[in-house]
């Protein structure tokens, strides 16, 4: 059974606030919490569900008998409960955050970097993106929404796990890099013809206002994804004001690799 100080601890992990202070954050879900079990992060404690520990037991007993993480078999009302998602038949876990440090980084990789960023749900699905891809950096302005936030872990699928994220001032840091840096704006070159180099730096700016006019300074290219002009017998077009932020990544991203 879970103590009162031990609910009390996982409730408060909700908040930024006691995410920062304690260096601690929730992972929930069979699919999330599957990939951290085989990640490189620190488990504090694992709460399961008796189908969800049956279904991955050859690899929770090794953490929990040999590594020593403590864990409690627990019903699917408790956990939800407990976390943040409305649905979780499978399992959460208490995880220690990993330090800001500055990645190692090449010059011959792709590098996402993300400059006020302030939607949870829009970051976990670009690190998915960045996943998919092969990216290993995601290099995130101060202001970007935090990492270890509940709905960003969800919206990565697991993706966090490969994925290593840096906050820090960008307009100091790019230009240390040493790579060609591709800003998404509304007017620049067309992403669909533009001849993209091996590696560089994509830019995605803030869901509303783009990227700041300080960073803006920083771009070497220019690109943008066209509305589709293409009239059809009714006169239709792409008439929408904007794309997505995490979905104008993944069409970046796409036209880049390809």
């Amino acid at each position: 059974m879970l103590t009162k100080n031990q609910i009390k601890l996982i409730k408060s992990l909700h908040e930024k606030k006691n995410r920062q202070e304690l260096g601690l954050f929730l992972v929930e879900g069979a699919k999330s919490v599957a990939e951290l079990l085989t990640s490189d992060f620190t488990i504090n404690h694992l709460l399961v569900t008796e189908e969800f520990y049956d279904k991955n037991i050859e690899i929770i007993r090794p953490l929990t008998e040999i590594k020593g993480v403590p864990f409690e078999i627990i019903k699917q009302d408790e956990l939800e409960k407990l976390g943040t998602l409305e649905s979780n038949n499978a399992a959460l876990a208490v995880v220690k955050q990993k330090e800001n440090v500055v990645p190692a980084i090449t010059t011959d990789e792709i590098i996402i970097a993300l400059d006020d960023i302030r939607d949870p749900g829009n970051l976990g699905t670009i690190i998915r993106i960045a996943d998919w891809y092969g990216v290993k950096n995601i290099i995130a302005s101060k202001n970007t929404a935090d990492f270890y936030n509940s709905k960003t872990i969800s919206a990565t699928m697991g993706s966090f796990t490969r994925i290593n994220i840096f906050y820090t001032n960008l307009e100091d840091f790019l230009p240390k890099i040493g790579l060609p840096i591709f800003g998404a704006l509304m007017s620049g070159e067309n992403v669909h013809t533009f001849q993209f180099p091996k590696s560089g730096i994509l830019l995605i700016g803030n869901e509303s206002n783009g990227i700041s006019p300080a960073v803006e300074k920083l771009v070497t290219q220019k690109i943008t994804i066209p509305r589709f002009e293409q009239v059809y017998p009714n006169d239709k077009v792409g008439r929408a004001e904007s794309l997505n932020v995490s979905i104008a990544t993944a069409v970046i991203m796409d036209n880049w690799n390809r």
